[in-house]
């Protein structure tokens, strides 16, 4: 009944939060709603925290974020270096007083911070890190996650999300912190007469903007290309930075959405800002059917990751997977950067595991290397790093992960929506320019390779249980594992836990390969409480690919109950 006491603690304290109290209260007596607040933690891990805001252990409240900002602290006071911590933080509501939080409690234990002046999205906070040399970052976002959800992601000095081992020493050392008042803190104001409290400077701003610029394939092409874009930041961060970007490079037709164009956390128009639903693109796909755009663009809160639609020939706007767009992207960096003479000696792409094969056969037809990494941005940052360490940062041209992630370059170590949006629009542009369309070009794309076809499904286990339940369908999974699938007998099983046998680190993935070519991927979430499945099938036509996806997800189904 340790909750219980917790409970009491909270309800008795001083809460400088007002907005806590209130929600203390209403749930008096209620045990059930008491031990979803108090019975478990946050817990921190490589991906940091995230949770719904509100009172309690399992909820992100001020006094969660001063607590693991706090073990963040005691980590960095460890490692030497600059004694520096970038912050940045988006739209969601209370982002910017988790940031200014954050900041205290640094502040107060003696390290310096770099924070914006005000909301900018993940690949921005990536950037600062690497250029003040910084120890870590703190990244205030739940991503895509809906209005009721806030988080906190921990980067270390290389810009990329934490290691396992330094999460682990920041998670042991919170785990010895009271989260009232276990935490040093400051005022903000305090930090910033100390001088400990530092805004990041417009500088960094510009490096930033000239290092995506950097990164164009064909320079500019879009002041005389005419393309016509609807963009929506889902009311999240990516407008500044995503027009800036844009205008910069000669696109300067861009209508915004109005009701998704200021930052807004609770996303009145979308329960979602997740720009791989379309629900999340209606009002944007609306106006751009009203506009005649070539292209519709929406980036998520935290602007990393990046959504599209494009123009057919009869005037309907087709929504891209990231599997598409990320191939697409390949195609034309490889193509563009061959004619042009920029292509590095032994270039490589990398992408994720459950991301697409049809990068693999494409690179292959480019002669660029396609490394496969687990699931996790950070992964394919490591790679980068690896290149950098050798002296060979140059080599990687391109990484992308299915759920609409891309970076090209090595300025930042995370997906970066910005640059997606700049090579989505100047590969529109260029395709304008040839009589082309990128609807053309990905079914070139797909006459020349094969119609592969790659789809998600998630299934989500809410409650205290939920992690549970997951972890006992994975082992059933292991424990006697499926011969077939929909008739389409299994003839090799990945099991990514099995690090001897993948030549990857440890992860909790299972690779199924069909006879045929077709492949299903089982993976639970790492931050959320759902498994995925994606599976990929490859047929003569859609139809016959989309046929067998359809009876293999009827097969999958009761294997995650």
């Amino acid at each position: 009944m340790e909750y219980k006491a917790e409970y009491e603690r909270w309800l008795a304290a001083d809460l400088e939060d007002k907005d806590l109290r209130p929600e203390l209260l209403s749930i008096q007596g209620m045990d059930e709603e008491i031990k979803d607040r108090f019975a478990v933690k946050l817990a921190f891990g490589t991906a940091g925290l995230r949770g719904v805001l509100g009172a309690g252990t399992n909820r992100m409240n001020i006094y969660v974020v001063r607590q693991a900002t706090q073990g963040l602290a005691n980590w960095v006071k460890t490692q030497g270096g600059t004694q520096t911590v970038a912050i940045s933080y988006d739209s969601r509501i209370k982002s910017d007083v988790f940031a200014r939080e954050a900041a205290c409690v640094l502040a107060a234990n003696g390290v310096h911070v770099r924070i914006y002046k005000a909301l900018m999205p993940v690949p921005a906070l990536s950037f600062a890190t690497r250029y003040y040399h910084c120890n870590a970052g703190v990244m205030v976002t739940a991503s895509h996650n809906p209005s009721k959800y806030n988080g906190y992601k921990a980067y270390g000095p290389d810009g990329c999300q934490l290691t396992d081992e330094a999460a682990d020493i920041v998670y042991n050392e919170i785990q010895k912190i009271d989260v009232l008042n276990g935490a040093a803190t400051m005022s903000f104001e305090e930090g910033l007469e100390s001088g400990l409290v530092q805004y990041v400077e417009d500088a960094c701003y510009e490096a930033l903007y000239e290092a995506i610029k950097s990164r164009s394939v064909r320079p500019g092409l879009c002041k005389t290309a005419g393309l016509k874009l609807v963009y929506s930041p889902l009311n999240g961060s990516g407008l500044v930075p995503v027009t800036r970007v844009l205008n910069d490079i000669g696109i300067t037709d861009i209508t915004i959405v109005p009701e998704q164009k200021d930052p807004d956390g609770n996303f009145p128009t979308c329960p979602y800002p997740n720009p791989e639903i379309r629900e999340a693109l209606a009002l944007g796909l609306e106006l751009a059917e009203k506009e005649g755009a070539d292209l519709m663009l929406a980036t998520d809160p935290d602007a990393d990751r990046v959504g599209i639609a494009v123009r057919c020939k009869d005037g309907s706007y087709q929504l891209l997977s990231g599997n598409e767009v990320g191939v697409l992207l390949l195609d034309y960096i490889c193509k563009g950067r061959i004619e042009n003479g920029t292509m590095p000696e032994n270039p490589v792409c990398v992408k994720s595991i459950v991301s697409t094969p049809l990068a693999d056969v494409v690179a292959a037809h480019y002669g660029v290397e396609c490394r496969n990494v687990l699931t996790g941005f950070k992964w394919i940052g490591d790679q980068i790093a690896s290149l950098e360490a050798a002296g060979e940062v140059e080599r990687f041209i391109f990484g992308f992960e299915e759920s609409y992630g891309y970076l090209a370059g090595s300025y930042v170590r995370d997906k970066d929506a910005v640059i997606g949006s700049m090579l989505i629009c100047e590969m529109a542009a260029y395709y304008r320019s040839i009589g082309s369309s990128i609807k053309e070009e990905l079914e070139r794309i797909y006459a020349e390779y094969g119609r592969y076809l790659n789809k998600v499904n998630s299934y989500e286990f809410p409650g205290l249980s939920g992690m549970e339940t997951m972890a006992g369908i994975m082992s059933r999974l292991r424990e006697n594992p499926p011969k077939e699938f929909a008739g389409y007998p299994v003839i090799k099983v990945a099991d990514y836990k099995k690090p001897e046998e993948t030549g990857l680190p440890a992860a909790n993935v299972l690779i199924y390969s069909l006879e045929g070519g077709a492949t299903v991927v089982v993976r639970p979430s790492g931050t959320e409480p759902k498994i995925k499945t994606y599976f990929t099938t490859l047929g003569k036509d859609l139809a016959e690919a989309e046929a067998q996806q359809k009876a293999l997800a009827a097969a999958v189904e009761p294997m995650l109950k």
